[in-house]
């Protein structure tokens, strides 16, 4: 074996997680996806986990803007900086792109299942919120045109639905294999 070989095989025996590419998805891009994508690229890594978060949008309407400017107040207020983000509109292309695809509201999976036609795939898409409560189909409401607090609260409901989302990667990282001595 080369030299080469032997040090491709050693760091595949280290690698415990493989890279993800997620994306997070609402309706313009500029309210509850970017909140998602900032917490959860925050949460991977703190948790040390090689992951690439973007988000997109799936109505166009703000494509190349930044955040809302409540979105940006209140990530900040928790520590997390979003405003480098920029809207983009999802595309079907995006099946092929990412392994996970998070929606933030059942008008949005709608919209992707439009928008992807033959390239939609069920297997990588979820409501983000299925994550705290399985089976639900629940919202994060959008805060859009709201008060500040609408903004808060949909920080909260995606943070913990990102936390559990890193709580399950961890959980899948240190399940170690088990071996059987039976014969």
């Amino acid at each position: 074996m080369s030299n080469a070989s032997k040090a491709t095989a050693n760091c595949q025996l280290h690698t415990i997680f493989a890279p993800m590419k997620i994306l997070m998805v609402c309706l313009g891009n500029i309210c509850r996806s970017p909140l998602a994508e900032g917490i959860l690229k925050d949460k991977a890594f703190k948790a040390g986990l090689n992951w690439s978060v973007e988000s997109a949008g799936t109505n166009g309407y703000h494509d190349g803007e930044p955040p809302h400017p409540l979105s940006q107040k209140v990530a900040t207020m928790n520590g997390i900086d979003i405003c480098n983000q920029r809207s983009r509109r999802f595309v079907a292309e995006d099946f092929e792109r990412f392994d996970k695809i998070y929606v933030l509201a059942e008008d949005v999976l709608s919209e992707i299942r439009r928008i992807a036609k033959r390239k939609f795939d069920a297997s990588k898409v979820d409501l983000l919120m299925n994550e705290l409560y399985p089976g639900e189909d629940l919202d994060v409401p959008d805060p859009w045109a709201g008060p500040e607090e609408e903004y808060h609260e949909a920080f909260k409901l995606i943070d913990a639905a990102c936390e559990k989302i890193i709580e399950k990667a961890q959980n899948t990282r240190n399940k170690k294999p088990t071996t059987s001595n039976q014969q």
